[in-house]
């Protein structure tokens, strides 16, 4: 693994150098896979892939014949896509990559509305041991988080202090699990749960709720109306603009921190989709090819995971649903 202190002496060189030269081209990311062969698939997605009695093939044929067969449901995922300015491939390869890797599909799209619905009538919170999540960010550690002003930014800083201040620490007499942020607080039922057609996670949609306000005109959601968030994942009108934002997202970062373009490359989209940390994936990018480039070496690219790989080796069959 490469020296933090060289990286960050290669990044500060980086720094002045671009300040001193016109800013760099961004490098459009080629289409397809840089691994010749699939990375390996967690041990937890082959687990629970054997316990419900299936094959990722098979998981991935059921969510291709839901997007094949429902004309409707392609048409929304067209549209939402033009109004975030991005391919629908990318969505589609979010959806397939969550559906074949991490759950199975439902037959019809009808029963995630049935879904979303039952949701409202739970009563849920977002809390650990008592604390809500609106009381937990009220203690003084997230002070700091007051001057963003806008959802990304905020929630961002806040699960930044979480791993810094909080994680797997005693605090004020209070023991807090060293666990996501987004395990602790924002999911119920069980740890690991996400929801939905896009199995988006509360905080990411916590996250992503200006954006889709600005784009799409849907209310912004409010982590203390747990019972909201969780039916605007669940329903899939609601949820598709919550998906392409974060797809959008992971576009734009790339290419404003690390000069990468990859709007051209699914696979790598739906990589940050999976691991989420689009920001600091991209800097921490960023930094390595300012080392690289220090060296004399060429940038490296980014790489597609085992889900996002599937992405692309299936990707003539994706492009034609649309």
């Amino acid at each position: 693994m490469m020296n933090r202190h060289l990286i960050l002496f290669a990044t500060s060189c980086f720094l002045l150098s671009a300040a001193l030269q016109p800013a760099a081209a961004v490098t459009l990311v080629p289409e397809g896979n840089r691994h010749t062969s699939q990375p390996g698939v967690p041990a937890a997605s082959a687990k629970r892939t054997r316990e419900m009695n299936t094959t990722y093939e098979a998981k991935y044929q059921k969510i291709y014949n839901l997007l094949k067969s429902d004309s409707n449901l392609r048409s929304r995922i067209a549209s939402v896509a033009r109004t975030y300015g991005i391919d629908p491939v990318h969505i589609v390869g979010a959806l397939i990559g969550e559906h074949t890797y991490n759950v199975d599909a439902y037959d019809r799209l009808q029963t995630y509305y049935v879904k979303a619905i039952s949701y409202v009538k739970q009563g849920l919170s977002f809390d650990y041991q008592g604390e809500t999540i609106g009381e937990f960010v009220k203690r003084p550690q997230f002070s700091t988080c007051a001057q963003f002003k806008d959802s990304l930014r905020l929630w961002t800083c806040r699960e930044d202090i979480w791993e810094q201040d909080f994680r797997g620490q005693t605090v004020g007499g209070k023991m807090f699990p060293d666990n996501r942020f987004s395990a602790v607080f924002f999911q119920p039922f069980y740890a690991g749960q996400s929801f939905g057609l896009g199995q988006l996670s509360p905080l990411i949609a916590l996250q992503m709720t200006d954006m889709v306000n600005r784009y799409s005109g849907l209310p912004k959601l409010d982590a203390d109306h747990a019972a909201n968030v969780y039916k605007t994942i669940m329903d899939p009108d609601l949820t598709l603009p919550y998906m392409a934002a974060a797809l959008k997202h992971s576009i734009d970062v790339y290419r404003r921190v690390a000069d990468f373009d990859i709007s051209g490359n699914p696979g790598i989209t739906a990589t940050l989709y999976n691991t989420g940390g689009a920001d600091s994936r991209a800097h921490t990018l960023a930094a390595v090819n300012a080392a690289r480039l220090v060296s004399g070496e060429e940038p490296q690219l980014p790489e597609e995971n085992y889900y996002g790989w599937l992405v692309n080796d299936k990707i003539d069959q994706l492009r034609a649903l649309f």
